[in-house]
């Protein structure tokens, strides 16, 4: 009796050991920490290093990641920052997106596919990135390491922009759902436009307030998330209503009739990457995971394919239970499906709690973009107000309120969905292939960490090579579909260029002075 008492003992030990573990996952996932921050909450950040790791999360919220002391991660606790890292609110519009351009369903279920090989291969790079030149407060130090420092604070803010293009985009979806709990109204893109910028307003002023959402709460809202995926897989077995095939089929347009197969694919891959972002943080844990030759690889390879597991099998219940042809004109996918499984009232409910989804991305990017730009200014690639605080809450009170306003303009000169997403991708596109061919420049500057026990990737140049191709294929697609977006983005790149220069020479002149 002794045994089985030490016995059970021990294994509700193991248990609490394992939650504990799953604990500090996601604190790690969403919280935003400082390292002086967790031994002295109360203390100024102006004194504090330029301890910043700026995650960037195309649909899954964007977090600030950091590690105390020796800790390294395990190949569970990695794995699992993999798959948060990714998994977002975009699979809830997304899907319909993608399907709107696929002109056959193959196109459709190529195009997820694809993009999970592509953000495997963008991981294993991003991994080998942070694993050679380990540095914090960004993307900026690892772009002004490689190009010139003219193009990583070009980049550096298309990011930021991009950024902000990704939190109006992802109100979008939580205004369009939070709508259809309101079917009696007819509700216009102004209004779903207006609903999301009071969403970005109402949290502007918690976070001005040094307000903070606790772990508790976030994780909460993280569990929340997965459990709706989890849903939306599930509905695969229930009974649900069927769509006879002529009530589905529509007529497809002249537009995407004329289209070829390759063509269609490009311009579905824009929505599907938008889905997949956030595995190129994996570059902050280059030096964070215990024997990184061996269980990055592993991670990585894992977290995808679950990415890729999970991702397939919500778009088969949305092709199965709405039908392909129909998924190209619903929006609120997702509602869609949880109306004919479980009712109106099942998909009330859901799209209740995907709205609080939504705000906790909001929140998780009103929170970590200001200090992006504090590190920038300490930089001096911003000008130093970026960097002020409030001296009784120490909040970014200029940071922020820019961030803030950025994200409201491109709201209202969008209005869309399909239109923030365009130019966010288009954006990314640049950041990303800039970003990884960084890789190449390091693998030269850095030889003599080889056999270190650093992460080096295999099938090297290849990997990195597929990445970047796959992101220039997209972009081309969207310069193809949308050439505004595209010129409007190039536009950006080179306004920021410029600005970097006339900000040099007027600084040259205050420096003369001085001396």
């Amino acid at each position: 009796m002794s045994d089985v008492r030490f016995q059970i003992s021990d294994f509700r030990f193991q248990i609490s050991d394992f939650r504990f573990q799953i604990s500090e996952i996601w604190d790690l996932q969403i919280m935003i920490l400082f390292k002086s921050d967790i031994r002295h909450p109360t203390s100024d950040i102006r004194h504090q290093p330029s301890a910043i790791r700026h995650l960037s999360l195309h649909l899954s919220p964007y977090h600030i990641i950091f590690m105390q002391g020796n800790q390294k991660l395990n190949l569970f606790s990695f794995t699992m920052i993999v798959v948060g890292l990714v998994i977002g609110m975009g699979i809830f519009r997304t899907a319909a997106t993608s399907a709107k351009d696929a002109i056959e369903p193959s196109v459709y279920f190529t195009a997820w596919i694809l993009g999970g090989f592509v953000a495997l291969c963008g991981a294993l790079t991003y991994a080998e990135i942070g694993s050679r030149y380990p540095v914090t407060g960004g993307y900026y130090k690892v772009f002004s390491y490689a190009y010139h420092p003219s193009i990583a604070f070009a980049i550096n803010c298309i990011i930021l922009i991009s950024n902000a293009a990704s939190l109006s985009a992802v109100a979008l979806i939580g205004s369009g759902y939070i709508t259809k709990l309101f079917p009696g109204v007819e509700w216009t893109d102004i209004d779903k436009a207006l609903i999301s910028c009071g969403a970005i307003i109402f949290f502007y002023g918690i976070n001005l307030m040094g307000l903070k959402m606790s772990s508790r709460a976030q994780n909460i809202l993280m569990l929340i998330k997965i459990g709706m995926i989890i849903v939306l897989i599930l509905a695969l077995f229930f009974p649900h209503e069927t769509v006879s095939v002529v009530a589905a089929t529509t007529t497809p347009s002249n537009e995407v009739t004329s289209m070829s197969w390759i063509q269609s694919l490009g311009i579905s891959l824009i929505a599907v990457s938008f889905t997949y972002g956030g595995y190129q943080q994996t570059i902050n844990f280059g030096n964070e995971v215990n024997q990184p030759a061996k269980n990055i690889p592993r991670g990585i390879f894992i977290g995808i394919a679950i990415i890729i597991g999970l991702y397939l099998l919500v778009n088969l219940s949305y092709y199965t239970i709405v039908g392909f042809d129909q998924m190209k004109g619903e929006r609120e996918i997702a509602y869609v499906v949880m109306e004919r499984t479980f009712g109106q009232r099942g998909a009330d409910i859901f799209s209740f709690f995907l709205f609080f989804g939504v705000l906790a991305y909001v929140n998780a990017l009103l929170m970590s973009n200001p200090r992006v730009m504090f590190a920038m200014s300490e930089e001096k690639t911003l000008p130093s107000f970026f960097g002020k605080q409030n001296p009784k809450n120490q909040v970014f009170t200029i940071s922020l309120t820019v961030f803030a306003a950025m994200c409201i303009v491109i709201l209202f000169f969008a209005q869309t969905f399909d239109k923030i997403l365009n130019f966010t991708i288009f954006l990314d596109c640049f950041g990303m292939v800039a970003s990884s061919a960084t890789i190449f420049i390091l693998r030269k500057r850095t030889k003599h960490l080889d056999g270190t026990g650093i992460f080096k990737m295999k099938f090297y140049p290849i990997v990195p090579l597929i990445f970047m191709c796959a992101y220039l294929f997209v972009g081309i697609s969207i310069a193809m579909q949308t050439p505004d977006t595209a010129f409007v983005g190039f536009c950006v790149l080179m306004g920021f260029m410029l600005i970097y220069y006339i900000s040099v020479k007027l600084r040259k002149p205050i420096v003369e002075q001085k001396d």
